[in-house]
């Protein structure tokens, strides 16, 4: 008879067990950085980027993407330092946050100029 923990979810090895929002690099940046995150599983994934006052900068909307680790330049979302509209924002501190549905995070990062 085989015992089942409660709450408990079979992982196979290599395999991602959680969503993650990890730090953006370069950290602090000018004028361009990567965020780079990690998925359990397929979802709709989101990126909004803050003042730190609040104020909605840009939303990154990266659309429906599968379960792996989004590390590298050429995998993580890219912000190339502007608002929606296109504008260079200026230097100071901006969150982000990932939002995939089921899971969100918010991390800080630093554009000096």
């Amino acid at each position: 008879m085989e015992i089942e923990p409660k709450g408990k979810k079979h992982v196979k090895l290599g395999e991602i067990k959680k969503n993650q929002l990890l730090q953006n690099f370069p950290n602090p940046f000018n004028p361009e950085t990567w965020i780079p995150f990690q998925l359990a599983e397929t979802a709709d994934v989101t990126i909004r980027i803050h003042t730190a006052n609040g104020l909605l900068v840009r939303t990154l909307s990266l659309g429906t993407m599968a379960a792996g680790v989004y590390s590298t330049q050429s995998q993580a979302a890219y912000w190339d330092g502007c608002n929606d509209k296109g504008e260079s924002v200026s230097s100071g501190v901006y969150f982000y946050t990932i939002d995939t549905g089921d899971f969100s995070a918010t991390r800080k990062m630093l554009i000096r100029k």
